[in-house]
């Protein structure tokens, strides 16, 4: 695997080029290409072995401990950093992509706004990679539109009580512990909060398992008269939209890093496969139209990196909020991955649409980005909103 073309922007330091270069390396001998039987299994040993290689430093810095590796990188969550770990994961396989972001996802909002003793309890283990996390938000009737959730979560005594169920959670049924967002008091955005919720709770439950075209844990939650110490409230009562939307701020941009990681992947196999084809007597390489296809390959690639790496290298020097660089970069770079590997898939021929080939198992990998961590059509509708704050008309005061 050749470095990325965008490493060398002043966007990186040395830090950052070393560490793509070690994961590199690490997962060309860690991490098997090759979908697996049992998703669920895999994934846990996957979380295991880039936390025993000390990987899972890069979501929880804070109280993971010393690590020669990462220790030139900041202790605290640097998004550039976490892109260049999806982007590299990504490039190899799906599936260590994923257990990777949902160990950051999952804990991102005890690692933001957890107090010290939720930080020393669950941290650490999730950076050793011995405790799976998930990110428990979305619900069958309120998907993109956090607001409208329904789960419902009552004081009682020293604990709250939550009831309801969520659907489409990521390390559903393998997770040991779930950030569950549910409503606390009025209807809206202001209503709702956020708790960590053990796996072994009672009143929860997995109720269902859902297959996915890229194959990865996914189901649905019930909780009914689920049980949860009130020491597990993540910040205050009434903040957790605040810290949804603070931790999906961070990380979405990963969501694009992902999808560049898969498009660079789609392009390397493209290039190999059409200088090694011959059609017509000559290479398919050497065909007028094939080249103008690489060269919209190539230059969307780019595209996505810039656009991604832009909002990372943002929110790394101190900006407190990324909404429109993340949900650019995300759009982006999910749909312009989906259309590289549509290409990769063409050019490739009856190899493309092969169980088993590289590009026919990127096109299923590819899909479900567009989607996850907010839809495009969302995206759009963020990128505008910003846009109208911005241009929006100040008043002076004479």
């Amino acid at each position: 695997m050749r470095p990325p073309d965008h490493l060398a922007l002043p966007l990186f330091d040395a830090a950052h080029r070393d560490l793509a270069a070690d994961l590199g390396a690490w997962a060309e001998t860690h991490v098997d290409e090759h979908e697996p039987e049992d998703a669920g299994a895999a994934c846990r040993a996957l979380v295991r072995s880039l936390g025993e290689a000390g990987w899972l430093r890069l979501c929880v810095p804070a109280l993971a401990g010393p690590n020669e590796r990462l220790d030139s990188l900041p202790r605290s969550i640097g998004v550039r950093s976490l892109c260049l770990a999806r982007e590299t994961l990504a490039y190899r396989s799906a599936l260590a992509d994923f257990a990777f972001a949902m160990q950051g996802l999952g804990s991102g909002p005890i690692s933001l706004f957890g107090d010290e003793a939720q930080q020393a309890r669950w941290l650490p283990d999730v950076a050793r990679g011995e405790k799976i996390a998930a990110f428990a938000l979305s619900e069958a009737e309120a998907g993109s539109d956090v607001a409208a959730l329904a789960t419902t979560a009552r004081a009682d005594g020293g604990d709250f009580v939550l009831d309801g169920g969520k659907t489409w959670i990521s390390n559903a049924g393998i997770a040991d512990f779930y950030v569950v967002f549910a409503r606390t008091g009025e209807a809206g955005p202001r209503g709702l909060s956020a708790f960590v919720v053990d796996a072994d709770a009672p009143g929860l439950a997995v109720t269902a398992q859902i297959p996915t075209a890229a194959p990865h844990p996914l189901g649905t939650l019930a909780f009914d008269g689920c049980r949860v110490p009130k020491e597990n409230l993540i910040g205050a009562t009434g903040e957790g939209m605040k810290v949804a939307l603070a931790t999906l701020d961070v990380f979405r941009s990963t969501v694009g890093a992902a999808a560049l990681g898969f498009a660079r992947r789609a392009l390397d196999e493209t290039l190999g496969h059409v200088r090694r084809r011959e059609v017509f007597g000559g290479r398919l390489a050497d065909l007028p139209v094939v080249q103008q296809k690489l060269a919209a390959m190539a230059t969307e690639v780019e595209a996505s990196a810039l656009l991604v790496y832009r909002a990372a290298w943002t929110k790394d020097a101190g900006a407190a909020r990324v909404t429109k660089e993340a949900a650019m970069a995300k759009a982006y770079a999910t749909e312009a991955a989906q259309r590289v590997i549509d290409t990769a898939v063409q050019l490739h021929g009856g190899l493309g649409v092969t169980v088993g080939s590289v590009v026919e198992r990127l096109y299923r990998d590819v899909r479900p980005l567009r989607i996850y961590e907010g839809a495009t059509e969302i995206q759009h509708l963020v990128i505008a909103r910003e846009l109208l704050k911005e241009s929006e008309p100040r008043t002076t005061n004479n």
